[in-house]
């Protein structure tokens, strides 16, 4: 949620003079939050969207026989799975779909399927053996993929006639780590076909080839991914309706239990009164609980999630505090304040701060009442710990703005990379969940490891690109934009180019981390995978966060408002 920027902004700062003491701070004209007291109440949804829980059991129950018929054809399990994953369904499913690709890895030889030379059934194989954390070698990719090419060695043109199995070679890139060429040269070309192609296509094949382009499924939300292809899903002629009739009974229900929470949340936040008490700062609570629903929407994480919210919206307005609108006097007071994290250390903040020191104190006791019930009250110890580490990093960049100074683009990142907030929030996320060796996650977590670290790269960088000129207009800390085009003088666009290239090399790190054996379990690895993935949705184009009510609005109202007809 960066400084600066990620939690963002808008532009044409204005100043705004306060009479009493004739401190002039700036303002970053945010706009209100769109969605006013729509979320408040929750009322349960109509019974034409809801499932006698039988049913779904009854469902769930013809699904794993599938998953477990004895079918020799492996091109059909594959598929299987990769409906279920698509669906977003697969959660239900997770020891049956283990066990099915653990055999497979083994059961697949290099030379593919039985001999089959299907570009398709090759791709999926090796983007759902990947996705699970299964180590595809080098080679046995190369000698898959090879056979796809001609004499030259460039992949073959007549490819262009199998559409699926291009779409499918295309998605399975995004899984690639760093050394494997022949998906870099894949992503290219299947990108470039599909480009030429796509215009030429029919629903459902063009609408999912459209999406896909503009969003890689890898870097996706996986409840947004799953709400757009149901949507496709329906329209295909070879469609399961077993699977089609969970995957929406599911989502309805899902979506039930995530207005619930933020219908808790709304509550919470309307006795802070933000809009009110701290007019300054972004008012964006259904934004931050669908950043959060991005990193784990299962009904089990419900406790997490609401944890999570309450820490990312009060760092948003934090961060909008060291930003915008706090003297640097004031930030220096509350950067002590909360390094004591002592009650008695608020005497000394003005009002406003006072607002914001003691509601942080109270979500952090809050979270601690919470995880002592379970015997896990150590875990907040962590997460203060990263919070004030966050603290600090906000402040130097406030000096920095103070001073007037640019660092280098070095020293920036070093600063940044805190800053951004994906650190505090990996440690975060780990703090409501309720699986076992969570104590060696937060040890690991704590201590900044590459998969972290790859997430924050991406969170920063994307969002420098989107918010820099904004931010700029207002008066705000350099980006790395400015860091960066000062130290080297090049132009802007040779930055983002830079940039960009950053964050695809962060995304090889990412998928890199989550090769087995990993150091952690995989459900802790997924929440840094699943906030990186929540920059690609909210920043790709524009600051999203900032500019919520043109960005986030359908996705919103796709996720909370709308439920699926069954």
């Amino acid at each position: 949620m960066s400084s600066h920027h990620s939690l963002p902004l808008v532009a044409h700062e204005y100043l705004v003079q306060n009479s009493k003491t004739d401190i002039i701070r700036r303002s970053a004209n945010y706009h209100p939050s769109i969605w006013g007291d729509q979320f408040l109440k929750y009322a349960p949804p109509a019974m034409v969207y809801e499932a006698c829980p039988e049913h779904v059991e009854e469902l769930k129950e013809e699904v794993r026989r599938m998953l477990m018929a004895d079918a020799n054809d492996p091109s059909k399990k594959l598929n299987l799975i990769d409906s279920l994953q698509r669906l977003g369904v697969a959660y239900h499913f997770e020891e049956e779909i283990e066990e099915l690709l653990k055999k497979m890895q083994d059961a697949l030889p290099v030379d593919g399927l039985d001999g089959c030379t299907h570009l398709y059934t090759i791709a999926l194989w090796f983007r759902l053996l990947r996705q699970q954390g299964y180590n595809v070698s080098c080679s046995d990719i190369a000698d898959a993929f090879n056979r796809f090419k001609d004499s030259k060695g460039n992949f073959r043109e007549d490819l262009i006639k199998d559409v699926p199995g291009m779409l499918c070679l295309y998605e399975a890139t995004f899984l690639r780590v760093h050394g494997e060429d022949i998906l870099d040269e894949a992503l290219a070309f299947t990108t470039t076909q599909l480009k030429s192609i796509v215009t030429d296509l029919k629903p459902p094949l063009a609408t999912q080839v459209m999406h896909s382009l503009k969003q890689p499924p890898h870097k996706g939300m996986p409840r947004l991914e799953a709400r757009h292809y149901i949507s496709i899903y329906q329209e295909i002629e070879t469609r399961n309706e077993t699977l089609l009739k969970l995957a929406k009974l599911d989502f309805n229900s899902l979506q039930s239990i995530h207005r619930q929470e933020l219908s808790q949340l709304s509550r919470w936040w309307k006795e802070l009164d933000v809009a009110t008490k701290l007019p300054y700062a972004r008012d964006r609570l259904v934004e931050c609980y669908f950043w959060i629903v991005g990193v784990y929407f299962e009904t089990h994480y419900s406790l997490a999630r609401m944890i999570m919210t309450k820490v990312i919206a009060m760092t948003s307005i934090i961060d909008d505090t060291y930003d915008v609108y706090g003297t640097l006097e004031e930030l220096k007071l509350f950067t002590d304040a909360i390094d004591r994290w002592d009650i008695s250390a608020m005497e000394q903040l003005p009002e406003y701060m006072k607002v914001i020191f003691s509601e942080l104190l109270h979500v952090y006791n809050e979270i601690e009442e919470n995880l002592k019930k379970e015997g896990q009250s150590y875990r907040v110890n962590y997460a203060r710990e990263v919070m004030k580490r966050l603290v600090r990093a906000y402040f130097i960049e406030a000096k920095w703005f103070n001073e007037g100074c640019i660092p280098t683009f070095e020293e920036y990142m070093g600063i940044a990379i805190t800053t951004c907030g994906y650190s505090m929030l990996t440690v975060t996320s780990f703090l409501g969940m309720r699986d076992i060796g969570t104590k060696e996650a937060l040890d690991w977590a704590i201590d900044d490891p590459d998969l972290v670290r790859a997430s924050s790269i991406i969170c920063r960088l994307m969002d420098d690109i989107v918010s820099h000129k904004m931010e700029q207009e207002r008066g705000h800390v350099c980006s790395g934009v400015e860091c960066y085009m000062k130290q080297h003088g090049v132009t802007e666009e040779e930055v983002y180019d830079e940039f960009n290239r950053r964050v695809e090399n962060a995304w090889k790190d990412i998928n890199q981390g989550c090769i087995k054996p990993t150091t952690i379990p995989m459900p802790f690895l997924m929440r840094s995978v699943n906030l990186a993935r929540m920059m690609d949705v909210i920043y790709k184009h524009k600051d999203g966060y900032v500019e919520a009510s043109k960005i986030l609005k359908e996705y919103i109202t796709l996720l909370f408002i709308d439920p699926l007809s069954l």
